[in-house]
């Protein structure tokens, strides 16, 4: 069994790693582990009582974070107006020039986004892209004629994407270990809502959420009293 650091053994002291705490409480929790050397992401997780084995009971979605997550996007636009993009807040723009350089193994970027007359050009990097969750999609806002709007969405970082693993887990972002509980929960709260929408037609009269937990990217998670997602 790897031997755990000094800060592992603190943060396991302050709660009962067996016990499910209120929201509040979690996050009051969260707050008292012992803080690594740069601003820590903080991430709700999920696990569904759904099958991931059947593609109707497949669960993504898109949730607008009312107070940000706290990270630097990187933006890419496929677009032939490249310029009009740049002006928007796109760190990078382009079409064949932009498809060439991510077919040459280029991929340095969090999202890309499109208009509806370049999803055909981008289909020719879409096995490069796909996989890497890189890829322009309508239903995550990321394909759009107003290219200015998605843009600036994305680029806000308010805009966070979230999709159910083969194992039928999801981890959704809300925020930094600096962001105050109150944001942090409101931007939670916004998150249970989201994956609320995304519930399955098929999972109706089942239990959607089996359990749910915070945590930092150094922390260990705390887990959430069924209460609290209860209502999803």
């Amino acid at each position: 069994m790897p031997k755990q650091s000094k800060k592992q053994r603190s943060a396991h002291e302050i709660y009962d790693h067996a016990k499910t705490y209120p929201l509040g409480e979690a996050l009051d929790i969260l707050g008292k582990f012992p803080k690594a050397g740069f601003d820590e992401t903080v991430e709700l997780s999920f696990h569904l009582g759904v099958d991931p084995r059947q593609s109707s009971q497949m669960v993504r979605g898109v949730v607008e974070l009312p107070r940000g997550s706290g990270k630097t996007v990187r933006v890419v636009a496929f677009t032939d107006k490249p310029e009009e993009a740049r002006e928007a807040g796109a760190d990078e723009a382009g079409m064949d020039d932009l498809i060439a350089r991510i077919q040459e193994g280029w991929t340095e970027f969090d999202v890309a986004v499109a208009t509806p007359a370049a999803m055909k050009e981008v289909r020719k990097v879409a096995r490069i892209l796909g996989p890497r969750g890189l890829m322009p999609n309508p239903k995550s806002g990321t394909v759009s004629e107003d290219l200015a709007a998605a843009i600036q969405s994305v680029k806000s970082g308010g805009r966070v994407e979230f999709k159910m693993d083969k194992t039928a887990n999801i981890g959704v972002i809300v925020g930094k270990r600096s962001f105050s509980p109150a944001d942090l929960e409101e931007n939670i709260k916004a998150v249970f809502d989201a994956v609320s929408k995304a519930r399955p037609e098929a999972m109706k009269g089942h239990r959607y959420v089996r359990s749910a937990a915070i945590s930092g990217t150094m922390t260990p998670g705390v887990r959430l009293e069924a209460a609290v997602f209860a209502q999803l």
